[in-house]
C-alpha cells in the first residue's frame, strides 16, 4: 500500500476521532437543555453554515476537527447556558466527549481481534540462544534444540510454550521433548518467576529457523551475518520456511539493498546487503523447523469483545508501568499526529491493512484519555472544576481561580505540544522509526 494512501487513512481516522468526540458533546449538551449556538466542522474561518433550528452546523476553513459552541461557556446568566447548569450535569457535558473516543476505541479494538489473522505453525520451535543460569540452561536445553512438547502438549506456535508453562503452579517440574541431532530426547525443569512480567520462564528464545553454515567471502558473511544468527524477516516480510524467504527476496527490487532482521543473542540485528536477484542467500545454508506454514485463525465474537474491554479497562495500568519509558525514551513514548502518522505507516506496512483498526483504536483511547486528565482547558480540567465546585454543593469557584487555572493549563498544554511535535519531527528526520 502506497505511502500517500496510508496518510489519507490515518486523517480520516483522526478526523472521525475528532469529530466523535465534539459529537459526544453537542449530544449531551442538547439533552440537557444547553443552547448549542453553533457545532462546525473544522477551524474557522467558516466557510459555510447551514442553520437548523438554534444551532448552525458549519464547514470551515482548516480541515482540522470539529468544535461545539455552546451558550455561555463561562457566563451563567446567559439563558440556557453551559455555564448556568448544575455542576453534576456540566461534568456530564464535558465527560461526554472522552467517552464516546473510548467507546469507539472499544468498538475498533474488539472488531481487529474478530479479525481472521495469520499465524504461523508448525512441528514444534527451534531454541535461538537460551539465558544465561536460566532453567533451560541447567537442565542441558542447547542451542539449535527443537521443542516439540511440554507436558505431553504439542508445541506448534509461539505462543504455545508460554500458555503451557503458565498453566502450571510455581515451583513444579516439567517435561519437555526435544528433537536433538534427529533423535528426541526427554529433559526435566522448573520454570521461574520472572519479576518484570510476572510470568513463569524457562529461559530461551525461540522461531523457525537458524543459520548453521555463512561461508566466508560470501556477500552475506561480509554484510555480518553469522552462524547462529536466526532470520526474522527480510524487507519486512516474516521467515518461516524456504518459501517464505524465497517470496521476500524476490519482492525486492534490483536497485534497493535487501534489509534482514537477525535475532542474534537474544537481541535483533538490522542488516543490510546487495540485491543480486536470487531468491536464496548464496553461501549460507539454513536449519528449519519442519512443517512449518501459516494458518488462519480467528477469535469468537465474545472473546473478541471480552478482549477488547480488558484492553480499555487495563489501559490505565499501562499507562503507569509505561512511566519509566516515558522518563527514559520521550521521543518514543510521547506523540502527536505526526509521531501517530509514522507509526500508522509502519504498522500497516509491517503488518498488513487490518492493522489500521487497531491503530484507530489506538488513537481513538489515546485522544480519549488525554482529554480526561485534569488540566484546563482539557475536557479533565472542566470535570475537575464542576466535581470541586459539586462536592461544595453547586458554590462556585471564584471566575478569577478558574481564569488563573486555564492560563496555566493553556500554558502547559501549548508547550506540550511543541515538545512532543519538536521530538516527532527530529524522529523523522534523523531516520528513527518506532518498530
Amino acid at each position: 500500500m502506497s505511502l500517500s494512501v496510508i496518510i489519507i487513512i490515518f486523517i480520516v481516522i483522526l478526523f472521525v476521532a475528532i469529530y466523535l468526540h465534539e459529537l459526544g458533546h453537542f449530544i449531551a449538551a442538547r439533552r440537557a437543555g444547553v443552547k448549542v449556538e453553533e457545532f462546525g466542522i473544522g477551524i474557522p474561518p467558516r466557510l459555510f453554515g447551514i442553520k437548523r433550528g438554534e444551532t448552525i452546523y458549519s464547514v470551515n476553513a482548516i480541515p482540522i476537527g470539529a468544535f461545539v459552541k455552546a451558550a455561555g461557556e463561562n457566563d451563567p446568566t446567559v439563558p440556557r447556558s453551559l455555564a448556568g447548569k448544575g455542576p453534576w450535569t456540566r461534568l456530564g457535558i464535558y465527560a461526554a466527549g472522552p467517552l464516546v473516543n473510548i467507546f469507539l476505541a472499544f468498538v475498533l479494538l474488539s472488531a481487529f481481534l474478530a479479525l481472521p489473522i495469520s499465524t504461523v505453525a508448525g512441528d514444534g520451535l527451534m531454541v535461538h540462544s537460551v539465558a544465561e543460569n536460566s532453567p533451560a540452561e541447567e537442565a542441558g536445553i542447547e542451542t539449535g534444540d527443537i521443542i516439540l512438547e511440554i507436558e505431553g502438549q504439542p508445541v506448534r506456535k509461539r505462543g504455545d510454550v508460554q500458555d503451557i508453562v503458565n498453566s502450571v503452579k510455581e515451583g513444579e517440574e516439567i517435561t519437555l521433548l526435544l528433537l536433538r541431532d534427529g533423535r528426541e530426547e526427554q529433559i526435566m525443569l522448573k520454570p521461574e518467576l520472572d519479576p518484570e512480567s510476572q510470568q513463569l520462564k524457562i529461559g530461551v528464545w525461540l522461531w523457525w529457523n537458524m543459520l548453521s553454515r555463512v561461508e566466508e567471502g560470501s556477500p552475506a558473511y561480509e554484510a555480518g551475518i553469522r552462524p547462529g544468527d536466526t532470520i526474522l524477516s527480510i524487507n519486512g516480510q516474516g521467515v518461516y520456511n524456504d518459501e517464505s524467504m524465497s517470496n521476500a527476496l524476490y519482492s525486492a527490487q534490483e536497485d534497493e539493498e535487501i534489509s534482514l532482521v537477525l535475532l542474534r543473542d537474544g537481541e535483533m540485528v538490522s542488516i543490510s546487503l546487495a540485491n543480486d536477484g536470487c531468491e536464496t542467500l548464496p553461501g549460507v545454508e539454513l536449519r528449519w523447523v519442519d512443517g512449518t506454514h501459516i494458518e488462519q485463525e480467528r477469535l469468537p465474537v465474545w472473546r473478541a469483545v471480552y478482549l477488547g474491554a480488558r484492553y480499555i479497562i487495563y489501559t490505565p495500568v499501562l499507562i503507569i508501568e509505561a512511566i519509566p519509558l516515558i522518563i527514559k525514551s520521550p521521543d518514543l513514548a510521547l506523540v502527536g499526529p505526526i509521531g501517530a502518522g509514522q507509526l500508522t505507516v509502519e504498522v500497516v506496512r509491517s503488518s498488513g491493512f487490518s492493522n489500521i483498526l487497531f491503530i484507530g483504536g489506538i488513537i481513538s483511547l489515546g485522544f480519549g484519555i488525554f482529554n480526561l486528565f485534569p488540566i484546563p482547558p482539557l475536557d479533565g480540567g472542566g470535570m475537575l472544576v464542576a466535581f470541586i465546585e459539586g462536592c461544595r454543593r453547586g458554590k462556585r469557584l471564584s471566575p478569577r481561580a478558574v481564569r488563573l487555572a486555564y492560563t496555566i493549563g493553556t500554558a502547559f498544554l501549548i508547550t506540550i505540544v511543541i515538545l512532543v511535535t519538536f521530538l516527532d519531527i527530529q524522529r523523522l528526520i534523523s531516520g528513527g522509526t518506532f518498530l
